[in-house]
């Protein structure tokens, strides 16, 4: 019984904290400040292209994930040199208030491969563990629903080379032929 008003307590008190740092972000400001991102990432629902690498779609991503993943490029522990500049200028108040806007914007589900995405759903239950049992993400680990296939194969293929560092996706994507991993953002994509 200890144990279980124990995890309600841990719960609710997760879910203050993250309902406290969202609410406090502002939506319209973020908005505002997505115009800078746009460019690279796309309208609502469509990622875009910077430099000919696919860029993910934003919209419908995780607050914690986002805020997370710019601070990480602000401090260079993430290193992509274009989002290090656009991060950098970011405060922490505008890095909440655009998670607070791309979080709240639906995504559109993106076009797929559906023969491809058929082989990915076999296979992708050892995503659903860590990155939601519909694929929503859950802060620390990104939402793939409706994410670009070609950005999801892409980090994919990073981890496997080691150019993206993640200890876990690392070892997951060693395991991954070039097809698997075609397969899988098919069918993520697609959700």
């Amino acid at each position: 019984m200890n144990t279980l008003k124990y995890s309600v307590a841990i719960s609710l008190i997760s879910a203050f904290l993250w309902a406290s740092t969202t609410l406090a972000a502002d939506k319209m400001a973020g908005e505002l400040q997505a115009a800078n991102c746009i460019g690279c990432h796309g309208s609502i629902g469509h990622g875009g292209h910077a430099n000919h690498t696919p860029a993910p779609n934003l919209y419908a991503q995780q607050p914690s994930y986002l805020i997370n993943q710019l601070n990480a490029f602000k401090t260079g522990t993430r290193n992509n040199p274009i989002m290090k500049a656009m991060a950098s200028n970011l405060s922490d108040e505008d890095i909440k208030n655009l998670a607070a806007y791309f979080s709240s914007t639906p995504t559109i589900k993106t076009e797929t491969n559906v023969a491809l995405a058929k082989i990915g759903q076999t296979k992708a239950s050892m995503c659903l563990g860590c990155h939601g049992s519909n694929a929503e993400g859950n802060g620390q680990y990104p939402r793939l629903a409706g994410q670009r296939a070609d950005y999801l194969a892409n980090q994919l293929a990073n981890f496997k080379a080691g150019v993206r560092k993640n200890g876990q996706m690392q070892a997951i994507a060693s395991n991954l032929s070039e097809e698997d991993m075609q397969a899988l953002a098919a069918y993520f994509s697609g959700l």
